[in-house]
């Protein structure tokens, strides 16, 4: 659920119900336990590692290594010359000590994807109207902190 205490007129999106919430609450816990893949809970282990907040946190939200699993970390950082259209090249320590926490603390998905957007448990959590996406207070799927207030600290939680 977005929080928007003035959704637009435009918003025509269904919110999940209280049983979803609590499903996705049961499977972020494992993910930060290490049990199971994001999609399962909605609170995750906040960033700890000082290089990983710095260089990632620079240009967005540094996610959390429980969001993506160990493979897609790595083509990630194996591709930081062209970060999602963007350059993201690091010192070769500093990006091999980012991937290093990544990989070690890394959830569970479908390695084959790099994108958290495009992870089966994100997509059943964020099946809404297109529109939502670029709507001026969200600008991206990738902008958690716009719904998700918590974000950062590894909160997901729909309310």
């Amino acid at each position: 659920m977005c929080p928007d205490p003035t959704p637009s007129p435009d918003l025509k999106f269904r919110l999940p119900g209280r049983k979803l919430a609590g499903i996705a609450v049961s499977a972020l816990l494992a993910v930060a336990a290490g049990t199971a893949s994001a999609g399962e809970f909605e609170r995750v282990g906040p960033v700890t590692h000082a290089a990983t907040l710095k260089e990632c946190g620079e240009c967005h939200m540094a996610f959390q290594p429980g969001l993506l699993p160990a493979p897609s970390w790595t083509r990630i950082m194996d591709g930081l010359q062209d970060h999602f259209g963007e350059t993201a090249s690091l010192p070769a320590d500093t990006a091999a000590a980012i991937r290093q926490y990544l990989t070690q603390a890394a959830g569970s998905g479908d390695g084959r994807l790099i994108r958290i957007t495009e992870q089966r448990w994100w997509l059943r959590k964020h099946d809404f109207e297109p529109s939502i996406w670029t709507r001026k207070a969200v600008g991206a799927k990738s902008n958690c902190e716009a719904c998700h207030r918590t974000a950062a600290q590894g909160s997901y939680e729909d309310d």
